[in-house]
């Protein structure tokens, strides 16, 4: 039996899927609010619970072999940090078999303005001390987030991006990451590993809005403001709402920074999982493309 976490979201959603389309048993962590009928629907048992209420961990995790904790939230110190440390914690009263922990590329740079990266570095020196067999999975940005960029380009042939096209990302399939995510638990290779997880290709910003530009057959039309606009913003919002300024430090740290992997850390990916990654041109072609 598989726990997920975080199992409605656009990562979790499509690792139970593919569990059950595996034939695995998984138990699907949903909120009441989420719509999970879809995961009832495949097989999945529905568990409806709360990641800041401990005691739903502990009667989640019951009669589980695997983990794989891929929620994440706007509260880090509570669902991001103290959610997955009491899972690790159950995991390791309950002899878990393997836990795999879904973690963010650059996590292990310091970036202080980030408390989503600080909490999720915590975890990982946490569950590294654990005593579990574990696999932390570090993915640049996933790929399913621009299908709302690709269907209003589409619509509209705008292209909004904020800041230094330049900068390099290794965007991932959604659907590759979940892969591996399950093979982590199978494959003796993966255990007791970090891998930086990303794409074949190496991206600039200025190489999305080309993409559309070939899945749509048109010319975009590009609005790129500077990062010191989104900075001026933050500062008049932290004006009114302190809270909600912190809170876009991680949106910050995005935009500010390259987030890709190295032609041998996603040759190291291949050859482990045994999987040719899928391009972003070919995952938009498939979810969006004419």
């Amino acid at each position: 039996m598989y726990l997920v976490t975080g199992a409605t979201g656009s990562l979790g959603r499509r690792i139970v899927r593919q569990l059950r389309e595996d034939q695995e048993s998984v138990r699907a962590f949903v909120r009441l609010s989420a719509h999970f009928g879809e995961l009832e629907d495949r097989g999945a048992e529905i568990f409806i619970g709360d990641l800041k209420i401990e005691q739903d961990i502990i009667k989640a995790c019951e009669g589980v072999k695997y983990i794989i904790s891929s929620h994440g939230g706007t509260d880090a110190q509570a669902i991001d940090y103290r959610a997955n440390i009491n899972l690790i914690d159950r995991a390791i009263a309950n002899n878990i078999e393997h836990f795999v922990f879904i973690s963010v590329l650059g996590v292990d740079r310091g970036y202080q303005d980030s408390a989503t990266f600080k909490a999720k570095r915590e975890v990982e020196k946490y569950l590294i001390k654990s005593g579990l067999n574990y696999t932390i999975l570090r993915p640049s940005g996933f790929a399913n987030n621009l299908i709302p960029l690709a269907e209003r380009f589409r619509d509209t042939g705008i292209y909004f991006s904020i800041g230094e096209q330049q900068n390099r990302s290794s965007i991932v399939s959604t659907d590759d990451l979940a892969r591996i995510a399950i093979a982590s638990t199978k494959i003796e290779a993966a255990k007791n590993k970090i891998f930086a997880v990303g794409g074949p290709d190496i991206l600039k910003r200025e190489d999305i809005p080309r993409i559309f530009a070939r899945l749509f057959n048109q010319e975009p039309i590009v609005i790129n403001p500077p990062l010191q606009l989104f900075d001026g913003l933050r500062f008049g919002v932290g004006l009114i709402n302190p809270q909600l300024n912190k809170s876009l430090g991680t949106l910050r740290t995005l935009l500010a920074h390259e987030f890709f992997c190295t032609r041998d850390e996603i040759t190291l990916l291949e050859s482990t999982f045994n999987l040719k990654l899928e391009s972003l041109e070919s995952f938009l072609r498939r979810y969006v493309g004419q």
